[in-house]
């Protein structure tokens, strides 16, 4: 019976372990590594699940998902190395943390996948971008993948596209939460009610994103179905291209990918 691990039981942690529980995963296949004792029990009593030490957890498991601070990448890898045996499966969810560090902590024919993955996968609509180690088999990078669609969508890519894809879907949500909240601040500036300038702006995010998925139309057509001439919608984006938006988004954008690769270098 494959076993699976998640060490690490923060916000993503147990995002993952509440995924894969809602996904049909058996409490028995899973295996979680927290070492705080008030955190474990409040797991075990929430999931059902067994709560371990990292080591006893990763000698039990054949599958290891690392959802870990980049900072304790290092910290953790050296704790568990001893534990690892050829033929499993480590899948990195450490932002910034490549899989050449992860290899070269742990013994010669572990698997590793990195995983670039977003905090929407709190309510199963998750972006998951995944990209295979030197070592990684097919079968593997479908475990891997089997692994994060349980909260959400999942994209295979080049591990050079990591840091772009955590500047547009790793830190993603933080910029459209920015937006909606801009939003809410000028609606009730216009003197709106706060409650119902927050119902407005919410909605009207949720049911343009799924304008876009359902669609599948370029965001730029759908953008001038709103926009008359002279109208409304017309002097607002003016407004927004006046002050430079557009390239507000790719300098931070790029500022995010910058940041990513300090902290794959260590810094």
């Amino acid at each position: 019976m494959s076993q699976t691990a998640i060490l690490g039981a923060g916000v993503m942690g147990e995002t993952l372990l509440s995924g894969l529980v809602r996904a049909g995963r058996r409490v028995d296949q899973l295996l979680v590594g927290e070492k705080r004792e008030e955190r474990a029990r409040e797991l075990e009593e929430r999931y059902g699940v067994s709560v371990v030490g990292n080591r006893e957890a990763v000698r039990g498991a054949d599958t290891v998902a690392l959802v870990v601070k980049p900072q304790d990448m290092g910290a953790v890898l050296d704790e568990i190395a001893p534990d690892l045996r050829a033929g499993q499966l480590l899948v990195s969810l450490a932002a910034g943390i490549t899989t050449a560090f992860i290899e070269e902590r742990v013994p010669a024919g572990v698997a590793v996948v990195r995983v670039m993955p977003n905090t929407p996968a709190l309510v199963d609509e998750g972006m998951s971008a995944v990209s295979p180690g030197s070592h990684c088999t097919e079968d593997q990078l479908l475990e891997a993948e089997s692994l994060m669609s349980s909260v959400g969508e999942v994209l295979r890519i080049p591990e050079k596209q990591q840091d772009a894809v955590t500047a547009i879907s790793g830190s993603g949500p933080a910029y459209v939460f920015f937006v909606v909240e801009s939003m809410i601040e000028a609606g009730v500036h216009l003197g709106l009610p706060r409650a119902t300038a927050t119902r407005l702006a919410i909605q009207t995010v949720v049911g343009s994103g799924k304008m876009l998925r359902e669609t599948g139309t370029h965001p730029a057509v759908l953008r001038e179905q709103v926009t008359s001439p002279a109208g409304t919608t017309a002097a607002a984006l003016r407004e927004l291209e006046v002050h430079s938006v557009r390239a507000a988004f790719l300098a931070a954008m790029e500022a995010a990918r910058d940041r990513s690769r300090a902290l794959a270098a260590g810094d």
